[in-house]
């Protein structure tokens, strides 16, 4: 028994007709016609009854029919695994990552990835995440990680999150609050601020410092983190910065509290758009990575390790 039998035997039991089979199969009606008697003779008998305007199925026909759609079934299935396979091994996968995430968050994850599907030709992104959510919605990418205030209540989106991220205070060590194990919003009340222009979280520090009264002069700005530790290593006000980015010579970062502003590191897909096999290796890489959160280096972040 072939598949090819298979297959045109099932489209005659959908058209009962051999013609409609043929063209439908895209064989000759005689191909057709020469396959069934071939299959009928292996099953040892007729598997239609063959009239002028009324083909339809014999008893031996309808015995055998639903093995042979889930023969069929297994085979496609068996098909349709391998060439989604061998996609993976040649897919491209566009993942775009946010350019505010601390690369040492992600290299491990980039290079696992990279080794364990080396077949997928990988091509990164770095962006701000509101270009990111734009590009992945306009079709530009395949996946993208970033954070956004209001991304967990977007429809629009499938979310996976990963860690969640702190931020902190960064000062000089000589600084008055650089001493204290934590730093509550009301203490920075007059002191000067140095604003990360490019932060996603911008609007909403500043919305939270201003209810708490907070609203000491903002004496640089810069989307540049280097730079904006470099100031505050100098002395010249605090940073708010993501924890895992507060790391510079000269500066101390101290955990932000009363409230606390954290983001939510995700995974982001589009849902409904198909995933290619490339984003499914990639979250398969997502979930086989140990994510910590921020939190858990609370003592390293405050000693400015």
């Amino acid at each position: 028994m072939e598949l090819h039998q298979i297959r045109y035997f099932l489209s005659l039991c959908d058209e009962l007709n051999f013609t409609r089979a043929a063209e439908r199969c895209r064989v000759a009606q005689s191909s057709l016609t020469r396959a069934i008697k071939a299959l009928e003779q292996e099953l040892g008998g007729a598997l239609f009854h063959r009239e002028r305007a009324n083909t339809h199925l014999s008893k031996l026909g309808q015995k055998v029919k639903p093995f042979l759609e889930q023969a069929y079934s297994h085979v496609e299935g068996a098909r349709k695994q391998a060439q989604d396979f061998v996609r993976a091994q040649t897919a491209t996968l566009r993942l775009g990552l946010m350019n505010t995430v601390a690369p040492s968050r992600l290299y491990e994850f980039v290079a696992a990835l990279r080794a364990r599907h080396p077949g997928i030709a990988l091509q990164i992104i770095d962006a701000s995440a509101q270009a990111l959510q734009e590009r992945l919605l306009a079709g530009d990418l395949d996946v993208a990680i970033y954070a956004l205030p209001e991304l967990a209540g977007d429809e629009r989106l499938n979310i996976l999150p990963l860690y969640r991220e702190p931020f902190v205070i960064a000062v000089k060590p000589a600084h008055r609050l650089a001493r204290r194990d934590v730093v509550r919003v009301p203490d920075l009340l007059g002191e000067s601020y140095l604003r990360r222009t490019h932060c996603e979280y911008d609007a909403v520090t500043r919305e939270t410092f201003g209810r708490q009264g907070v609203n000491g002069p903002t004496v640089y700005q810069s989307d540049r983190d280097e730079w904006i530790l470099a100031m505050a290593a100098a002395g010249l006000g605090y940073g708010v910065m993501p924890a895992f980015s507060a790391t510079y010579p000269g500066v101390v970062a101290l955990p932000l509290i009363e409230p606390e502003i954290a983001r939510d590191i995700a995974l982001v897909t589009v849902r409904g758009r198909p995933d290619s096999a490339g984003v499914g290796a990639l979250v398969r890489e997502v979930m086989r990575m140990r994510w910590m959160s921020a939190q858990s280096f609370a003592p390293a972040i405050a000693a400015g390790v």
